[in-house]
């Protein structure tokens, strides 16, 4: 394995190779590399050759940045409090799971249970997602999560959010050039399912037979449109998107029509 310190410790920039030299590190020695780059104050570790390991930056704390090249596999950034991650290709599932601070930016696709329980920080997706994204997702005061797509999610997108913020553009990035995807639904069916806390927002119109049970369209507010013109503005320095085509849609607004969406399913008599 090549690890090379390119500045002082005190302002150093680290090198992992995930192959160490054509063997495949495993997830528990690249993530002991990765923490103990960090522990010993490098500011930027670089992670190359990465084929699927999980659990990267595993509850890792305080102010680094870590530059991803590969896929990383399930869960990455879990319990994460602090740091900030690029990830130069796509992610497996559970990205950002139970992410108390810090921020994940993926410059591919992120896939099913991005942000699941998230607490707080942001994850920032170029492309697509898959299924229960920001699931369990919660907020407690000035601690909001934050996820956006760039391209399209499917089935149950938001389901019992408690709180943060989700949003989703229906964009897709094709040889450097942006554009609409129309190959894709925006999103699928289940959309909110038992919502009961934060907010959805979505690029476009959305049909009635999506909601889930307890989401309902609302209108948008001022502070909705100021939260949600600087996370575009950010996702738009991220992958220099263009602001004026994501502007040419409006965006329709999902949250929870009650506090317990599920309440007339129960029997008093039984609870």
């Amino acid at each position: 394995m090549t690890c090379v310190s390119v500045q002082e410790l005190n302002d150093a920039e680290v090198t992992i190779d995930a192959t160490n030299n054509g063997n495949l590190l495993g997830y528990r020695e690249l993530n002991e590399y990765i923490h103990g780059a960090h522990e010993d104050g490098a500011e930027i570790i670089n992670v190359t050759n990465v084929y699927g390991q999980r659990f990267i930056c595993a509850g890792m704390e305080g102010k680094c940045t870590v530059n991803i090249f590969g896929t990383p596999g399930n869960d990455l950034g879990v319990f994460m409090e602090g740091p900030t991650i690029n990830v130069y290709g796509s992610a497996e599932d559970q990205v950002g799971n139970t992410m108390n601070a810090g921020k994940i930016i993926v410059h591919g696709n992120a896939w099913d249970v991005t942000g699941l329980a998230a607490r707080g920080g942001s994850v920032f997706v170029r492309g697509n997602g898959g299924y229960r994204i920001g699931i369990h997702m919660k907020e407690y005061k000035n601690k909001r999560p934050v996820i956006v797509y760039g391209g399209t999610v499917k089935e149950y997108f938001g389901e019992y959010m408690a709180g943060g913020m989700l949003v989703a553009l229906g964009l897709e990035n094709r040889n450097g050039s942006w554009k609409n995807n129309t190959d894709q639904p925006l999103v699928r069916r289940s959309l909110g399912t038992g919502i009961h806390g934060g907010a959805i927002f979505l690029r476009g119109d959305v049909s009635p037979d999506c909601l889930g049970v307890g989401a309902q369209v609302t209108d948008m507010t001022p502070k909705d449109q100021r939260n949600l013109d600087k996370i575009i503005k950010e996702f738009c320095g991220h992958f220099n998107a263009p602001s004026d085509l994501i502007r040419e849609k409006r965006f329709t607004k999902i949250e929870a029509g009650s506090a317990r969406p599920f309440a007339h399913f129960y029997s008093p008599q039984l609870v």
